[in-house]
């Protein structure tokens, strides 16, 4: 009678290998006993831009001032909160309510769609959520 490695045509496995196949096995195990976790948290991600605040009022966003980076702030190395790159001197940035500069191609693609109603929320979200 041929061994089973005889008839199956393989050789025994070294325990080294064995333990890498038996923890890749275990790790294959491990995600599909997790798959219906992970549906359940992928549907936690399906609805997140209804719980955002609403965009801002487009009166909101027209009115935000445009200033020049003065050579002091420039030399203070101040960042975009968004792109995180130093403004240069003489560089025009949107200033938000909160005193906070953005480059105006960071900030106002954010502020996204425009509603009719006046509404400073989304930019005091925006403070909130990256100030506090």
């Amino acid at each position: 009678m041929a061994s089973y490695f005889d008839e199956h045509n393989c050789e025994p496995t070294v325990p080294e290998e064995q333990y890498r196949r038996n923890a890749l096995l275990e790790l294959a195990r491990t995600l599909l006993n997790t798959a219906d976790l992970d549906l359940e948290i992928a549907g936690d991600f399906t609805d997140w831009d209804h719980r955002l605040p609403p965009p801002a009022a487009k009166q909101v966003v027209q009115s935000l001032p445009s200033v020049t980076i003065t050579p002091a702030q420039a030399d203070k190395g101040l960042k975009c909160p968004v792109c995180l790159l130093e403004f240069e001197e003489e560089e025009t940035v949107k200033k938000i309510p909160c005193e906070h500069l953005f480059h105006s191609a960071c900030i106002l693609p954010w502020l996204g769609k425009v509603r009719k109603e006046q509404s400073l929320h989304r930019l005091e979200y925006l403070h909130d959520a990256m100030y506090t």
